[in-house]
């Protein structure tokens, strides 16, 4: 196969103003490990970042550090540091050679729950104040359904759900958008397929979840594409480099540039839900206890 090399023009932030536009908070979840969302992460941001957003991945795979190894960056700090008063957010911040800022390893998430009122409100004014610029902020949540999972994705603006060819990732997706509907009262998903082997797929494994929503849960799910099984992308990996920054041209990048495209023109809350105020206090929120259910 031919060497796709050819790289587009990047322009970073031209014409933007600090903090004139509403931040864009997207949360990358799947309910399941192995259907490569920290891929599809890091690819967004990095795509993001391309299109000249100031972008932010927040690295919240509880301390397995998923974005740090596929970007081939070695922090010494992450969250949980901040969290116990250690470091300041702006000291852990790790810059990717591809022009975004990573969040990395918050295996701190887990604790928030716990934190008193004056830590609350210290961690959402930290946060606003190392993030008075930023556009947009990808989310890498871990996988299943504990609750550091359910902190991220429920105070997300967007959750964008991936899925693969696997039966287990269509169930433990399911497993996902009903606890988050109805716990966090969220009433609509996005789905990517990740890794399909013919045009099309993608749309079928959608269509299958998307049946099952519809018959038992009251919530929308939106179609957000399909992201080819691609060797470029298997090479970028390797490689510790987003393929949309290594191999811009392959079937992957084009597809997560498109995917990049397209959530760059999901609706941007107004007001204070817009604000990344509004996504840190959600973030620290004790969450609501569990709903047991009987089984019958």
């Amino acid at each position: 196969m031919s060497h796709p090399d050819s790289h587009p023009g990047r322009q970073r932030g031209v014409g933007r103003r600090p903090g004139s536009n509403p931040v864009q908070v997207i949360a990358v979840t799947g309910g399941k490990g192995g259907v490569g969302k920290s891929t599809v992460s890091i690819n967004l941001a990095a795509a993001f970042a391309q299109r000249g957003r100031r972008t932010l991945l927040l690295d919240g795979d509880l301390g397995l550090a998923n974005a740090d190894v596929l970007l081939g960056l070695t922090p010494r700090y992450t969250l949980a540091h901040v969290i116990r008063g250690e470091r300041t957010l702006q000291e852990i911040l790790v810059e990717a050679p591809q022009g975004f800022s990573v969040v990395p390893a918050a295996s701190g998430i887990a604790q928030m729950a716990a934190l008193g009122t004056a830590e609350h409100l210290g961690l959402v004014r930290e946060l606003a104040s190392v993030c008075a610029d930023l556009e947009t902020l990808v989310v890498d949540t871990p996988a299943g359904i504990a609750p550091g999972v359910l902190q991220l994705a429920q105070a997300a603006q967007h959750v964008l759900v991936v899925v693969c060819d696997e039966p287990t990732s269509i169930t433990d997706a399911y497993a996902l958008i009903k606890v988050l509907q109805r716990d966090h009262a969220i009433g609509k998903f996005r789905v990517l397929a990740n890794m399909v082997r013919d045009r099309g797929q993608g749309r079928r494994l959608f269509d299958t979840l998307n049946r099952v929503t519809a018959r038992f849960l009251d919530v929308t799910l939106e179609y957000a594409g399909e992201v080819p099984e691609d060797p470029w992308l298997r090479r970028s990996v390797r490689e510790q480099r987003p393929v949309v920054d290594g191999y811009p041209a392959s079937p992957s990048a084009r597809a997560l540039q498109t995917l990049a495209a397209s959530a760059d023109a999901w609706p941007r809350p107004a007001g204070a839900r817009g604000n990344i105020e509004f996504f840190a206090e959600r973030l620290v929120r004790r969450p609501p206890p569990p709903v047991l259910e009987v089984v019958r």
